[in-house]
């Protein structure tokens, strides 16, 4: 079942908040093309949290040691994490953006 996390335009452009649905960390982030997305919040290399990283394009950048990871399917663009995050569904009503924290998109 889709949660509501917030409304569209209360997101930053190139930025990254981390919410918490039923215990599972996820990253919301908007790209640098108004674009939303969710994402594990956990990198796969280090349990760091990926919202407090860097939104560059269609990546987001883990803090700590620079693994970058696609928005759109979770696989780790650089090293080095090569674990991929879980994807899931975002959908936009009436303005408010929800996730299911159950419809995971890629893996």
């Amino acid at each position: 079942m889709a949660v509501k996390i917030c409304a569209q335009d209360e997101l930053e452009a190139n930025a990254a908040v981390r919410v918490v649905i039923d215990g599972t960390a996820i990253a919301l982030v908007k790209d640098s093309a108004g674009a939303i997305h969710a994402i594990g919040d956990t990198c796969t290399h280090g349990d760091i949290s990926l919202a407090e990283g860097f939104v560059e394009d269609d990546t987001l950048e883990c803090w700590a040691h620079g693994s970058k990871f696609d928005l759109n399917t979770g696989k780790p663009r650089t090293l080095p994490a090569y674990e991929p995050v879980p994807v899931y569904a975002v959908s936009i009503v009436d303005g408010d953006v929800y996730i299911d924290p159950n419809d995971i998109l890629e893996v």
